[in-house]
Formats: structure tokens, C-alpha cells, sequence
């Protein structure tokens, strides 16, 4: 039996070693789960680095020589567009939530190019995602919300985004709001075109296309909004661009002061007008097109397409087209075109020191990989490089980026793929970002050689 004051002793000694095990437990969460702002990590949905990357030097794809691609994070989320702030916080935009949520932030803090800090918030999923003068704004597929970034490059409040645009057409085709931001803090926003080519009755084959097309009145093309005001409707907006079927990837080029944008090409001609295209025409027609655009321009869509083979603006079947005859001139020609149903979901100006001088303001460009291919495999899944030269593209495009992991063989169905590039960032140390919107894995992809 103890005596009294020995068992006083020894409540006195358990108390201090409570207390002491609990600071203990305090500090390591400060240390290890605690952003700048204070704000906790949930180690329960925001594992370590371990459980982020089994194997990071793994990547599974092909890059060129001297470059060495990462994977920076795994699991994320069916992760499409990326930005990283200038302190190196990586932010990443969720198509559908995870756990609630919708937005990533992910922090590699030791600096060896493996994400070893996660958090998600944000309760609304999409596609954009922009920093502009220290706010981080984002997407929904009906509106643009803002959020203030603090000297650390974490977000200040999570729970209390700003709301920038409201009341966007959200249908059930092409509804991302993919957007991008010039330096004088106007918006550029996609709004897809809810129809393959405007036909009375979509997709259905001998149907004539509407003219003028309703739907270039309010989607279709691009819209300009304002980044530093608030609780704007789309009334608010001013249709910069038009005759756009749907754009995905698109960013402010800094050397050109212009917008660049990737249109998703229209689908089954073959289908829609057998008399004038078999199925391994359509296969290949129309390009996926890169285009210059600025305030007023008209890209065409639903009346023309671009033939990669004959190198020209087309008429659209649906509008009196037989697959040989030109469309009106007046239309906006593309600048580059690439292989048809690639899917292009990403695209970004290489600003960067990094990697070698010929990369210095080429557009990379993340092709998702599409359906309309068949009867061939279907392709895409993979970045390339297109060079460019005073403002210009500059030859043709480099694949720079393939081999994702399930696209290698041939694949019928572009959902078998494992892992699909989509979105793009430039990190401040030149480094490039790529997502993955199947698996969400991040890969991060640096240059080695001198």
C-alpha cells in the first residue's frame, strides 16, 4: 500500500508528464500540419509525403533527355488546372469534390520535388483556377470566386471566398469555366457551346444547322469580366470572342499582350453527313486549333471547321458544306492546328529561365485525349511543345510529354486510360506542373542538364 503523501507524489509527477506530452503533441501538430496562416491540416484527409507518392521518380512518362519529370502528388482529386504562387504553394482545381471540397493546396517544404503537404477547401468543384495581384481565384461551372493570398502565398481565410462573377450557363455539355487573367485584371472566361453544330436537333444526322445560331448569343465564345469587382452577373460580361465550339486550355500571352486560346473541334462528321465523310475521314477532321483572338474577333464555329489535310477554313455539312468548299473569309483562321479529337484541356506560355532558351515563350499544350477517333485508337494524352518565334508559332509542335501510364497500348475508349494530362503551371523556379484529372496525380518536371 502507498502512503498518503507518496501517492500525492505520484499524482503530481503523472500531471506533469500529461502536460508535457500533451505540448508535445502540440508542437509537432504546429510543426507538421499547420499552414502560415494557422489554419490546421487534417492529417486524416492530408496524408504525409509517404502516403502522397509511393514512388516518386517513377513517373512512368517520357520526357526529353536532360529533363527529369516527378511525381510531385498522387490521389488528389480529378485535378484539372494548377497555378503556384510565387512562394511555391501549388493550388489545384477539383472537377468534382473530395470530401466536401474542392480546391488543393499542396506545399513541398523540403524541396525535394515530392508535395509533402495538402489541404483541401472551397465547397465548390470546376475547372479554372488564377493568381492575380495576391488573390487566388477559382471556378465553379456557374461562376468565378476570389480568395486574398497572404505574404506567405496561403490563402487567409478559407471558409470566406469573395464572389466575382455569378449566373453562368452551367448545361449539361461543355460547362467548365476555364478562364485566365491579363495583367490589367480582366477575366477571360470559356463559355462552351451546349451543341456539337448548332442543328435544329443536336446530333442527329441530316438535321440542318440553325442560322443565324441562338446559341453564339450567350455561349460559344469567350467573355471578359472584371477581376477586382465584385457580385457581377453575366450581364455584366462582354462577349469578347465568338464562334468558339468550346475552349479548355487558354492563358494570357505577356510577350504579345494577347489572348491564346485552344478550341475543342466539333465532332462526327461522318455521322452527321455520310454522303461527304466516311468514317476514317472523320477520324482525322476537324484540327484541334490554336487561335490568336482579341476584342471582336469571330472564329467561325458553328458554320466552318479547319481541314488539316487541305489547310483551310471548311463549310460546315449542317450549312450547306460538302467537305471541299471554302467558308467565308471573314472568319478568324487559326495560327497552329494539331491532330483532330486530341482534346487539348491546357495550355501555358513558358515564361521561365529554366529550361533551355528555346523554350523561352513557347506554348506548351496538355491534350486530354478524346472519343471521335474510332474507328482508330483514339489519341491525345500527351504535352507538346509548340515553339514560337516573335509572337508567332515557329514550326511544327514537339511532343514533350508521353508515355501516361495506360495509354501506351491502343485504346478504344479514351476512359481506359489511367491517367490524362490536363492541366499546366509554371512554377517561379521554371519548373513545370502537369495534372492528371483520372487518378489525380501531379507531375512536376525539371531540367537537368547545363
Amino acid at each position: 500500500m502507498f502512503s498518503k503523501n507518496m501517492c500525492m507524489l505520484l499524482r503530481k509527477v503523472l500531471s506533469f508528464a500529461a502536460i508535457a506530452l500533451c505540448l508535445i503533441s502540440i508542437t509537432a501538430c504546429n510543426n507538421d500540419n499547420t499552414d502560415a496562416t494557422g489554419n490546421s491540416f487534417d492529417s486524416s484527409n492530408n496524408p504525409d509525403v509517404d502516403n502522397l507518392v509511393a514512388n516518386p521518380d517513377s513517373s512512368g512518362i517520357n520526357v526529353p533527355d536532360s529533363f527529369v519529370a516527378k511525381i510531385f502528388a498522387d490521389s488528389i482529386g480529378e485535378t484539372r488546372h494548377i497555378v503556384v504562387s510565387q512562394n511555391n504553394v501549388v493550388y489545384i482545381k477539383l472537377m468534382a469534390l473530395k470530401d466536401g471540397k474542392g480546391i488543393a493546396i499542396l506545399k513541398d517544404r523540403n524541396n525535394d520535388g515530392v508535395a509533402d503537404q495538402l489541404k483541401y477547401f472551397g465547397d465548390f468543384a470546376g475547372t479554372g483556377i488564377d493568381i492575380y495581384d495576391n488573390n487566388l481565384y477559382a471556378s465553379s461551372d456557374e461562376g468565378i470566386y476570389r480568395y486574398k493570398i497572404n505574404s506567405d502565398g496561403y490563402i487567409m481565410d478559407t471558409n470566406l471566398p469573395t464572389t466575382i462573377v455569378e449566373g453562368l450557363i452551367a448545361r449539361n455539355e461543355h460547362q467548365a469555366k476555364a478562364f485566365t487573367i491579363d495583367p490589367n485584371g480582366n477575366i477571360y472566361v470559356n463559355i462552351g457551346a451546349y451543341s456539337n453544330a448548332c442543328q435544329m436537333e443536336d446530333r442527329v444526322p441530316g438535321s440542318r444547322g440553325m442560322y443565324p445560331c441562338p446559341i453564339l448569343d450567350s455561349a460559344g465564345g469567350i467573355w471578359k469580366f472584371d477581376a477586382n469587382k465584385i457580385n457581377q452577373k453575366y450581364k455584366d460580361g462582354s462577349r469578347y470572342a465568338t464562334g468558339l465550339r468550346n475552349v479548355v486550355g487558354l492563358d494570357w500571352n505577356t510577350q504579345t499582350q494577347s489572348l491564346f486560346v485552344m478550341q475543342h473541334g466539333r465532332d462526327q462528321l461522318a455521322d452527321m453527313a455520310p454522303k461527304f465523310f466516311d468514317a476514317e475521314k472523320s477520324a482525322e477532321i476537324p484540327a484541334e486549333s490554336l487561335y490568336e483572338l482579341h476584342q471582336g474577333d469571330n472564329a467561325g464555329w458553328p458554320y466552318v471547321y479547319y481541314d488539316p489535310f487541305q489547310k483551310k477554313l471548311l463549310l460546315a455539312p449542317e450549312y450547306g458544306g460538302n467537305g471541299k468548299r471554302k467558308a467565308d473569309s471573314s472568319y478568324l483562321n487559326p495560327i497552329a492546328n494539331y491532330p483532330a479529337h486530341w482534346a487539348p484541356n491546357g495550355l501555358l506560355f513558358y515564361t521561365g529561365n529554366q529550361f533551355p532558351a528555346k523554350y523561352k515563350n513557347g506554348a506548351f499544350i496538355a491534350f486530354h485525349g478524346s472519343w471521335n477517333r474510332a474507328p482508330k485508337p483514339q489519341q491525345g494524352f500527351c504535352v507538346v511543345f509548340q515553339p514560337f518565334k516573335d509572337g508567332k508559332p515557329f514550326g511544327d509542335y514537339e511532343i514533350f510529354a508521353k508515355g501516361f501510364p495506360g495509354t501506351d497500348a491502343p485504346l478504344q475508349n479514351p476512359g481506359d486510360a489511367a491517367h490524362r494530362p490536363c492541366g499546366l503551371a509554371q512554377g517561379p523556379d521554371g519548373a513545370l506542373y502537369v495534372t492528371d484529372d483520372v487518378k489525380g496525380r501531379v507531375y512536376k518536371i525539371t531540367y537537368s542538364g547545363k
